[in-house]
């Protein structure tokens, strides 16, 4: 087994793992975020989530876009950091707002949302200013915050 392929078989193990014992103890609103150590905008997404409510555990990786290709994120929508919901296995592409998050967890049938690149107007980059738009998976308008 290759090194690339040990590290996915033990992410895909953590993240397993993590989805649950988040089941188990019924917790809606943990999270994991993977992220990439050099990036500081991260942090500033991970303290918004926190402020409004959100259990987040942070996992810093050399190894985003395997991390990507693994959790199954479209390559268009790719930013900086995925997230994980622990409990539903939904998946937070980028700095995407809490509300969306939030709008994510109500409806189960949506794999993922993303805000793709790094917008100036969102979460960890700057003031949300009602104009962040928010897609699902297939490219399609989620949420405007």
């Amino acid at each position: 087994m290759t090194k690339i392929n040990k590290r996915i078989m033990a992410f895909a193990l953590m993240v397993f793992s993590s989805v649950t014992m988040a089941h188990a103890a019924g917790n809606h609103n943990s999270i994991t975020v993977f992220q990439d150590p050099n990036c500081g905008c991260c942090d500033g997404w991970t303290a918004h989530m926190q402020a409004s409510g959100f259990k987040v555990k942070s996992i810093k990786s050399t190894e985003m876009a395997a991390i990507k290709q693994k959790l199954g994120v479209p390559y268009e929508l790719a930013s900086c950091h995925t997230a994980v919901i622990n409990e539903t296995g939904q998946i937070i592409e980028g700095h995407v707002p809490a509300n969306a998050v939030n709008k994510l967890l109500a409806d189960a049938s949506e794999k993922g949302v993303a805000a793709p690149g790094m917008p100036l107007n969102s979460p960890g980059m700057g003031q949300l200013d009602g104009n962040l738009v928010t897609v699902d998976f297939n490219g399609k308008p989620f949420s405007r915050d």
